[in-house]
Order: structure tokens, then sequence, then C-alpha cells
């Protein structure tokens, strides 16, 4: 009897149909998944290309995406954000209603900044599990824009009227009594042309002053050679400290490291403690600039020190040196051509630039100003003890 060939099992078809279904099923299951993949992908670059921070939450609240504006604007502190007593009820609000919540509120540190957050819960899940999104605003500019035109009229007005009243007075003089007297007249146009530089340097350190006070909430993304940037401020200077008789020693270290900032606001920094310096330091005394590392707290940084051997600044006198026109020798300040806006423009590129201004005096002795300026990236929600 011949050997012929086995036939397969009734149950052989079924068993194949199952096993194609169960591949079709496979491909099905991984196409979806390769679908949700690519989804999700598409989803988070567009998140991170939005030019608004935004940050998604997922339904445990926790951060599962936040863009690349979110990050510029907040650093790696955005969770402190959302801990915000104000933005974490409009959260919990928005989870609760399935609504969108709006709020404003502020972030005091490092500098003061406003900011308008809209929390949106979504109606269906991302698939990368995002259950609400919050947009954040920060209207610290539009804030800062209304503060220096308020600020710049009342201030100049204030500030303005007394060379103003001087100028008038000399003008109705030189018309009247000394029209005809020209040593009257030469001496009151010299005192006019003291006045006139008198408010022009007033007029350019209050736009000056409200310019840094604008952009204060972002940090500055330059890099400056701090070295060569003071040794270039001190030759400046030269000429200026030779003619009361002093002299300008440099104590800085051979290698400083670069620091993230704003070139001439950095160079602004010099010139007004120098200044300073220059005007109510001893004449014919010694005037001393030096930089360091230092490192406050565990921060790399660096330190700029200026101080004299004048007369010193009462004690009593220092919480309020870095205000607007605050001065503790007006008549003294007025005759060395100061502005009293060179502290307050000091302070508000420190703060900036993320760093710190210590004021040390003692009365008879000596006075030391101290900026300590942050080396590389800093988070803008670091803490500022200016």
């Amino acid at each position: 009897m011949g050997e012929g060939k086995s036939c397969p099992p009734p149950w052989w078809p079924w068993l194949l149909r199952l096993a194609e279904g169960i591949e079709r099923l496979a491909r099905g299951r991984s196409e979806q998944a390769a679908t949700r993949a690519r989804l999700a992908q598409a989803g988070a670059l567009i998140v991170e290309r939005l030019p608004d921070p935004l940050i998604v939450l997922g339904a445990d609240r926790g951060v599962r995406q936040a863009n690349g504006a979110a990050r510029a604007a907040f650093g790696e502190d955005i969770a402190a954000v959302l801990r915000h007593p104000t933005l974490r009820a409009a959260i919990e609000r928005a989870y609760a209603e399935r609504a969108t919540q709006s709020v404003v509120f502020s972030l005091p540190v490092p500098v003061q900044r406003e900011v308008r957050a809209s929390v949106v819960h979504l109606l269906q899940e991302l698939p990368d599990g995002g259950a609400a999104i919050v947009v954040l605003a920060d209207r610290s500019r539009e804030q800062a824009v209304e503060r220096m035109r308020a600020d710049f009229v009342a201030n100049a007005s204030h500030e303005l009227r007394t060379p103003l009243a001087s100028l008038i007075g000399f003008i109705d003089t030189l018309r009247g009594p000394a029209a005809d007297d020209p040593a009257a007249q030469a001496r009151f146009l010299g005192i006019m042309a003291e006045q006139a530089a008198r408010m022009n340097r007033l007029i350019d350190d209050l736009l000056r002053l409200s310019r840094i006070e604008v952009d204060e909430h972002l940090p500055p993304t330059g890099r400056v050679d701090l070295r060569a940037l003071l040794l270039r401020l001190a030759a400046s200077f030269e000429v200026r400290f030779a003619e009361r008789g002093m002299r300008l020693d440099l104590a800085l270290a051979e290698t400083l490291p670069e620091i993230s900032g704003d070139h001439d606001q950095i160079v602004q920094i010099g010139q007004n403690l120098l200044d300073n310096a220059l005007k109510y330091g001893r004449e014919g005394g010694v005037v001393r600039l030096a930089a360091h590392d230092a490192a406050p707290a565990a921060r790399p940084g660096v330190a700029i020190i200026v101080e004299d051997d004048g007369q010193g600044i009462p004690r009593a006198h220092l919480p309020r040196l870095t205000e607007r026109f605050y001065r503790v020798d007006k008549g003294r300040s007025r005759a060395a051509g100061g502005t009293g806006l060179g502290l307050a423009i000091v302070k508000h590129v420190v703060n900036r630039h993320r760093g710190q201004l210590t004021i040390e005096s003692e009365e008879g002795r000596f006075a030391r100003f101290t900026v300590w300026l942050p080396v590389g990236e800093t988070s803008p929600l670091d803490s500022n003890d200016t």
C-alpha cells in the first residue's frame, strides 16, 4: 500500500485564520501606537515652538511639558511659579469646574514681575496625558513703561524746577540790571551754563534709568570680559583722578571668568561707582578698584569693589542710598554735579544681572561698594539680597 499524504486536521483552516487575525490585530495595534507616538511628538513640537510661555499639566497637576518660552522666562524654577498661591488656586478651580481661569499675580524676586496666567482645562487628554495647559504672559515690561512715564513726569518736574527757576532769574537779570555790565554777564552766563548742564545730566540719567527698568525683568544674554572692561574703565578715569590729586589703585585678579551680562550696563556700574568715589573721596586720597572670584551661598561669581578713603557715609543713610534722588548732603552733591540717580542706576543694573550690591562705610575712614555678579546662566527666580 502506497504512502499517502497526511491530511490536515479539520480545525487547521480555522487556526490559520485565527493566526492571520492575530497578526492583523498586532499590526493594527502597532500602527495605532505609532500614530499615537507621532501625534504626541507633533503636539510636543507645537507646544515647544509656541512663542508664549506654556506649561502642560497632567491629571495629577504635575508638569508634563514646559516649552522653550517658559524655560527662558522662568528658568528651572517653573514648579515654584506653579506653587504661587494665586495660580495654584486658579489651577484647582479650572480642574474642578472644567472651565478656563485667568488670574494676575506678582513674583517678588529677583525683581518685581507682573504675570497674567490663563489655565485651560482640556475636554480630552493629550496623547502625553496632558489634562490642562497654563499660558503665562509677563506684563512686567508694560507695567514698567507705565511707571516710567509717571515717574519721569513727577521726578523731572520736581528736580528741574530749581535749575529752571535759576535760569529764568538770570535771564531776567541779564535783560535788566546787568544789561550793560560785562563782568556780571560773564559770571551769570557761566552759572547758567552750569545749570543747563545739570539739567542735561539729569534728563540723561532719568532716561537711562527708565530704559534699565523697562528690561529689568529680562536677564541679559551677552558675554562680558570683565577684566578687560575694568582696565579700560580705569584708564578712562586717570586724568580726572589726577586733576584732584587722587590715585586709583587697581587690584584685579590675573584671570577673571567671563560673566553673562550687558557690556554697556556693566560699564555704567563701574562709571557710577568710580564717579562717586571721585566726587566724595578725599582730595589727594586713594581709590581702590578691585575684582576677584567670589561665591556667596555657593554661587560662582565675581565681586567688583570700589573703595575710597574719604569721610564715609553715616550709618543711618546706608539703607536709602539707592533710592532715586536720595542725597546724604544735597548741597555737596549738587555742587559736585551729582543728579542723585547714580546709585539707583547701579542697583537696577545689578538687579537685572541677578547680582547683589553691598554698601559698607565708616565715618571718617572709608566707603566701600561691592557688586557681586554671577558667572554663567542664572535662574530668573534666584533670590536677590540687593
